[in-house]
């Protein structure tokens, strides 16, 4: 456990932002699942992305990290009778993989720690229960163990679309062929196109039926490539978002014509009055005293955090909208975000599925807590730019979830802090 006092102050210089969690997940799930050898370059790895390392290793592939890149032989599912795959605290991990264990004929149990035993495993256990699959609990841990068979299979839009891509990733490996069909408004529709660009990449075909279905053919083969992940836009939002509050971070490695969800970033900034400058070799978002909002973040609900800290420093007042399944992440971000932000002096109001925001010019400062959550403890940092007083941040190597060096790159771009352990 780690605790952080950040002085007040605006950031200034060049950040690298992380290679895409997201597209590093697929990638490398993808890459296992091709005959040969498939090389991931950029790639961090951050405790989410090893889970993923060593959820694939125990499935049978072998993985060699070197100079930020993986080298991938890829498997024929090949895993040892009562295999144990440990998904940490990475949701992502855990139903992506979870569909992939019911291809080995053996029984797999799924471990984790923190929050993810609480995260809802709904769509798989109704699968389950209409297969014949057999499973321990419906938390975890769990074994599971039975074969996944082509058909249909029905899923609510509005549930996590990892379930999705979990189907995603198997069904094309099947003897028959599947259709997965959507009861509702699908949400993170974006993650859904990193999934389907990836499973190109890797030479897989998923037929994209306007959202309400996907046609998926069986007996398809993962073919082996070099894959180069690109920057992460909910990462590089924290950036961003300090930006516009008075810092001056250009932020590098970003990919323009990203299909990434997050890159939404940069509209809502642009709407609300933010000035861009967006170039081959890097973006940035100039200091602006921005407008009231309202935005609807079911398709991107990363960004929320990051956009109630913009909204607490913002005129008037903002809401945003959408945020129910929030409250299941790491923790519970709406109440996370609403308790610790009212800490430094915000104005914010916590509903079931929304907030709403009323903007000042500066924070106080105080203590806070991260509460175990990477997004969390980020967007308490870059709050921290514009408090009057210190923040102390507890828990702060939450960060390590997903972007080990952040408070590093905090402290290269003139962060005044002081870390300590507390063992």
């Amino acid at each position: 456990m780690k605790d952080v006092i950040i002085f007040p102050g605006f950031l200034k210089g060049e950040v690298k932002v992380p290679p895409s969690k997201s597209l590093c997940h697929r990638a490398i799930i993808a890459a296992s699942l091709a005959q040969g050898q498939s090389v991931i370059n950029n790639v961090a790895l951050s405790e989410d992305i090893l889970a993923t390392i060593e959820g694939v290793q125990a499935l049978g592939a072998e993985v060699v990290f070197q100079q930020n890149k993986l080298m991938i032989n890829g498997y024929r599912l090949a895993a040892q009778r009562n295999c144990v795959i440990n998904c940490n605290e990475s949701g992502s991990t855990l139903r992506f993989l979870m569909p992939l264990g019911l291809l080995t004929k053996n029984i797999i149990s799924y471990s984790g720690k923190g929050n993810l035993s609480s995260r809802p495993l709904t769509p798989y256990l109704e699968i389950f229960k209409e297969q014949g699959i057999l499973y321990s609990d419906d938390k975890l841990p769990m074994r599971v163990s039975g074969e996944l068979k082509s058909g249909v299979f029905k899923i609510m839009g509005n549930i996590s679309s990892q379930f999705i891509t979990g189907l995603m990733f198997a069904l094309p490996l099947l003897g028959g062929d599947s259709t997965i069909l959507i009861s509702g408004q699908l949400e993170s529709k974006g993650y859904i196109d990193l999934t389907l660009d990836v499973l190109n990449s890797f030479g897989i075909s998923i037929l994209n039926n306007d959202y309400q279905s996907f046609s998926i053919k069986g007996r398809q083969e993962y073919k082996p490539k070099n894959y180069t992940v690109e920057g992460d836009y909910s990462q590089a939002a924290f950036w961003l978002a300090a930006g516009v509050l008075g810092s001056d971070i250009s932020c590098l490695g970003l990919k323009q014509a990203s299909n990434q969800g997050d890159k939404a970033l940069l509209n809502i900034l642009k709407s609300s009055g933010a000035i861009l400058e967006v170039c081959d070799t890097y973006l940035k978002a100039l200091p602006a005293e921005l407008q009231t909002f309202e935005v609807d973040v079911s398709q991107y609900p990363d960004l929320a955090p990051i956009l109630t800290v913009i909204a607490a420093l913002s005129k008037g007042t903002s809401r945003i909208t959408g945020a129910g399944r929030l409250r299941i992440k790491e923790c519970d971000r709406l109440k996370a975000i609403t308790k610790e932000l009212n800490k430094l002096g915000a104005k914010i109001y916590e509903e079931s599925d929304r907030l709403t925001v009323i903007g000042t010019s500066y924070l106080t400062g105080g203590d806070v807590d991260s509460w175990g959550d990477h997004r969390i403890a980020m967007a308490l940092a870059i709050a921290a730019t514009r408090c009057i007083e210190p923040v102390t941040l507890h828990n702060s190597d939450a960060v390590k979830k997903s972007y080990p060096n952040f408070f590093e790159d905090y402290n290269k771009l003139g962060g005044n802090l002081h870390e300590w352990n507390l063992g």
